[in-house]
């Protein structure tokens, strides 16, 4: 075997590795795929959230206050 071909199967294993990625690596990659879609979800429920409108009887709070008022004197 020459130098030539001793190259020629470097470069050729070089361009075969650069292409694959090692297990541990897609596991990490999918691991931050995943939680950068979480961030994003949550994201977009926070911007879209409303809170509740609940109807408040403000005299009948007033009254209560009043009520309180006067039990202490």
């Amino acid at each position: 075997m020459g130098i030539r071909e001793k190259i020629g199967i470097l470069i050729s294993f070089a361009a075969f590795k650069s292409r694959t990625m090692s297990v541990t690596r897609l596991k990490r990659k999918n691991r931050k795929d995943k939680a950068a879609a979480a961030r994003r979800r949550q994201a977009l429920k926070l911007q879209g959230y409303k809170p509740v409108a609940k109807a408040v009887d403000i005299e009948k709070i007033k009254e209560e206050f009043k009520a309180k008022k006067a039990a202490k004197k």
